[in-house]
């Protein structure tokens, strides 16, 4: 109730909306300007023609003057503007002076509060305006100057009824297209932030993947280099050859990644991973002591790039769980294809170490969101038998 009848905090009459920040910008001098002048040439003309009324003295050029100067704040009080406007012309039609373009002003005032969402204030004051003007020329012009002034002509009513009419539905019309380019302009502003969130999200993936994978060879590698550096020395440079080897491949899949953020149009400078560089993960497992054993099962087709890439980030993410959780120096991944669909299981013999080997805990929630995003399911869980088995189905589809 209080902000219905009291004062709004930005100043307004009760029901007026703050405008938008650009709206209380610059005033709109210009049309102001242009609209004045055409309102003060025009009734200048049309006033000689009309003998039965008043001609036009100071007050008279005053009252034409005061209404587009109102104009000046439709912007930013579209309310005050129609009813100083619409109070405006109505006493310069009580004093008498000759009809003209003086309506314009009105017309002008209750467009710009109706696209403003003020539709309601814009057709009370249009209102007034029109039941005055039938007071006026109808019944009380014998009470007001000048004193020869005849009754107007009930077909003039008709023109300005349709000239109201028009003027509403104008107004309206433009109200309800601005709202629909709002709305479509908040549609794509909220489909750019779901596709900025996607891309943010896919990115940190790929990097979880990548840094996952080779800072587990890398920590293996460095633990092994550690333990022989006294011992055994060749076993130790094969240790450090491996991490330099892992680094450098996790350094160029990183700038991959990073250059999707600095040139988001242009196109990769390398493929993307695939399952045709499963020899290098089983390698790269190997040197972190891990013996992987790949089966296929069916002829696999040609894959669509997102589901070649999500099948590789799972067994990379399969295979590096084993080696950072598993007791198992073996792991055993089978490719399987059927129409329309891959399917992919990664087992390990197991126990778990007990071991968190510096996780973050997100892998198995990005191969289920990697998976969830081309239509299939990923799973993780423990083996009746011990051990720890992964499993995906990956739809082929077209484009994917």
């Amino acid at each position: 109730m209080e902000e219905r009848y009291g004062r709004r905090p930005g100043g307004g009459p009760p029901g007026e909306k703050d405008a938008p920040p650009r709206a209380r910008g610059r005033l709109p001098w210009r049309s102001t300007a242009v609209l004045a002048g055409f309102v003060l040439m025009g009734t200048a003309l049309v006033a000689p023609g009309q003998d039965d009324r008043a001609g036009l003295d100071a007050l008279g050029w005053l009252l034409l003057l005061a209404g587009p100067a109102l104009l000046l704040l439709r912007r930013r009080r579209p309310v005050r503007c129609v009813l100083g406007v619409s109070a405006l012309t109505l006493l310069y039609l009580g004093a008498g002076y000759p009809y003209g373009p003086v309506f314009l002003t009105a017309a002008v005032a209750c467009f710009a509060a109706t696209v403003a969402d003020h539709r309601r204030a814009a057709w009370w004051a249009v209102g007034v305006l029109w039941v005055g003007h039938l007071l006026l020329g109808h019944w009380l012009y014998r009470m007001l100057p000048p004193a020869h002034d005849r009754a107007a002509p009930w077909g003039q009513e008709l023109v300005i009824a349709a000239f109201v009419a028009a003027v509403c539905a104008a107004s309206e019309l433009a109200r309800v297209r601005r709202e629909q380019w709002a709305g479509e302009g908040a549609e794509r502003a909220a489909a750019k932030r779901r596709r900025e969130s996607e891309e943010r999200l896919r990115i940190a993936r790929e990097l979880h993947d990548v840094l996952a994978h080779s800072l587990s060879v890398i920590n293996v590698q460095a633990g092994a280099g550690l333990a022989l550096l006294d011992s055994d020395r060749e076993q130790a440079r094969t240790a450090l050859t491996t991490i330099k080897a892992a680094s450098k491949e996790a350094l160029g899949e990183v700038r991959q990644v990073l250059d999707t953020l600095r040139t988001p149009v242009d196109a990769p400078r390398a493929p993307a991973p695939g399952l045709d560089r499963l020899p290098e993960l089983v390698e790269q497992a190997a040197h972190a002591g891990l013996t992987v054993e790949v089966l296929r099962e069916g002829k696999r087709p040609a894959l669509p790039p997102g589901v070649d890439l999500a099948a590789f980030r799972i067994v990379q993410e399969a295979l590096t769980n084993v080696v950072r959780h598993s007791g198992s120096r073996t792991a055993r991944v089978l490719i399987g294809c059927e129409p329309g669909l891959l399917r992919l299981r990664i087992d390990d013999e197991g126990p778990p170490t007990g071991s968190e080997a510096g996780g973050s805990g997100n892998g198995l929630v990005g191969m289920r969101e990697r998976a969830a995003a081309l239509g299939g399911t990923a799973e993780a869980a423990p083996r009746p038998d011990g051990g720890y088995r992964v499993r995906a189905a990956l739809p082929l589809k077209t484009g994917a």
